[in-house]
């Protein structure tokens, strides 16, 4: 409850259960809360991070190193740990890759903002140290960025290769990044990449090596009649989201019905009904339906009699895609129904696979699908987050057209550069822009942590090759040597960082700039310490995160 002091009386200005926190317990709150979802994923981060495994209300199991994907299933409840959450989405949304590293940086900023609040200095100036030191950050990554031919696919399989290294595609990183960088390729025009023409279908039973690239669409559906066709080289697709059944009425009605012949009539007008849709889809030269939603156990008797596969309960998505496949127009009303609303191709049936494969005819027809297998759902549901991921660098390196030296290369680089910068700075805010660069000496010592490595060695050494002039020097966490990571194969879309950079400090900069929060409940136990249990029990709290045990 707070008061206001008027004529020596108090005023109550809010609710008695009303809580508020201001100042510094206010700014320690939200880092502490900022920097607990941050820890609980750095040790995801590189080649060497580990796994988490999330237990949902339900009882279904994610197991996954993925940044975005861990903080998404984590039943988080605080309004300040929700912010470093969208760090991660802004991240995924905006580059594909690159979450945990975001992440990681946004709350070392915080903790080391947090040194420079202990020392007095007034948020306003490590907010504007911070975002000197981004502006700058981002004009170096300029520099440093390495311009290469989007046609390049040699760079454009690091890149892949790089991104899937650590998930749970690594063991077969090698042979996905040759369907990724051809997959991306089919789907490109004039350095344009458009990632809705390249649909991921997943597989269980068998090994991801067996994961394929088709030029065309996957359907994992069956026949809904046994006596219909499954192979149709001259395909005349249509594509219906309309229900191929009687219509029913919008309201419920009773009909009496005082003669079985009544009866009759209903059911024979029905009849009729189904035999008219049907009649007007054989008439357009269809031979092949693919339905959104049902398909009459009647109108299936009659498209097998007439030769006509049909399939149905699509998914709005499939059915779009099939559009791009195919070169047809979904149909909604039967009435207006004409053969330019047909697509043409062929559909074949993987009986083993229980499969349809669909192919355009025109050989400018957009859609290509990178099946991929895996032995249970969880490898396969990893291998797709991992090669998500690399899809998106890949399109992002076609389209920037630039990538950087992996390994910690890049952020030792900004971080020395960061610290001359700020030898030119007058002011308090030097010290924000020297903290910054700190932060970014996160990620190598992370890498190494992970790792298994010393990380003080690892960031001195680091320093060292950088000093020499060596920007591209960063750490092999498989040998713990310092090489040149460009040349080892370790490339990252300097896109990716750019993004991540930016996106960091403006959470980072957000939460600095609260000194008060009002609650309608309770902000915790006022015997705890800010940032204590109490503290992060506050509005919310962390406490679904000890719902997740499994994922800490």
């Amino acid at each position: 409850m707070s008061q206001r002091m008027q004529g020596g009386v108090p005023m109550i200005v809010m609710d008695e259960e009303a809580q508020r926190m201001k100042d510094r317990d206010a700014q320690e709150h939200n880092i502490s809360a900022a920097r607990a979802v941050a820890e609980s994923v750095r040790s995801t981060l590189g080649p060497k991070g580990m796994d988490k495994m999330l237990v949902d209300s339900m009882g279904d199991v994610t197991i996954t190193n993925d940044g975005v994907t861990i903080l998404q299933e984590m039943d988080i409840d605080n309004p300040t740990a929700e912010m470093i959450i969208e760090v991660a989405e802004t991240q995924e949304d905006e580059a594909g890759d690159g979450t945990t590293t975001a992440v990681a940086i946004a709350g070392e900023l915080l903790g080391n903002a947090q040194e420079l609040l202990d020392q007095d200095i007034h948020p306003s100036a490590i907010i504007k140290g911070f975002h000197m030191a981004s502006e700058e950050a981002r004009q170096q990554v300029d520099e440093v960025a390495i311009e290469v031919d989007p046609g390049d696919e040699e760079i454009l399989r690091k890149v892949a290769e790089t991104s899937m290294t650590g998930k749970g595609a690594d063991v077969n990183k090698e042979f996905l990044a040759d369907l990724i960088v051809e997959g991306v390729r089919r789907v490109t025009v004039e350095d344009n990449v458009d990632l809705e023409f390249l649909k991921i279908e997943t597989q269980t039973g068998r090994s991801a090596e067996q994961s394929e690239l088709l030029q065309g669409a996957v359907i994992d559906k069956d026949p809904n009649h046994e006596e219909m066709p499954t192979d149709v080289e001259d395909a005349r697709v249509l594509l219906i989201d309309e229900p191929i059944e009687v219509e029913e009425a919008n309201v419920d009605t009773e009909v009496a019905v005082s003669d079985p012949q009544q009866i009759r009539q209903f059911v024979d007008k029905e009849e009729r009904e189904i035999k008219e849709k049907v009649r007007k889809i054989k008439g357009s030269g269809a031979n092949v339906v693919f339905c959104q939603k049902g398909i009459d156990d009647l109108a299936q008797h009659y498209f097998a009699r007439e030769g006509i596969l049909a399939v149905r309960r699509f998914k709005k998505s499939d059915l779009e895609f099939l559009t791009e496949v195919l070169g047809a127009r979904i149909v909604s009303d039967l009435d207006g129904l004409t053969e330019d609303d047909l697509g043409r191709g062929s559909v074949r049936r993987d009986e083993d696979e229980q499969l349809f494969y669909v192919e355009g005819a025109d050989e400018d027809a957009h859609g290509v699908t990178l099946l991929l297998r895996g032995s249970t759902d969880h490898v396969v549901d990893e291998l797709e987050r991992g090669v998500s991921d690399a899809l998106d660098v890949v399109a992002s390196t076609i389209a920037d057209g630039r990538v950087l030296p992996g390994g910690g290369a890049i952020e030792v680089e900004l971080a020395s550069r960061l610290r001359n910068y700020a030898d030119g700075i007058s002011g308090r805010e030097q010290m924000a822009v020297q903290q910054f660069a700190d932060a970014l000496e996160l990620v190598p010592r992370v890498l190494a942590e992970n790792a298994g490595l010393d990380s003080i060695d690892t960031l001195v050494d680091l320093r060292a090759a950088h000093e020499d002039g060596d920007a591209r020097a960063g750490l092999n966490v498989f040998s713990g040597d310092v090489v040149d990571t460009f040349d080892a194969g370790v490339v990252e879309p300097a896109h990716s960082k750019r993004q991540a950079l930016a996106s960091a400090t403006e959470a980072a900069n957000l939460v600095l700039k609260i000194d008060d929060i009002i609650a309608a409940g309770d902000l915790g136990d006022e015997d705890e310490e800010p940032g204590g249990p109490g503290g992060m029990g506050g509005m919310g709290g962390m406490g679904g995160m000890g719902g997740m045990g499994g994922a800490m």
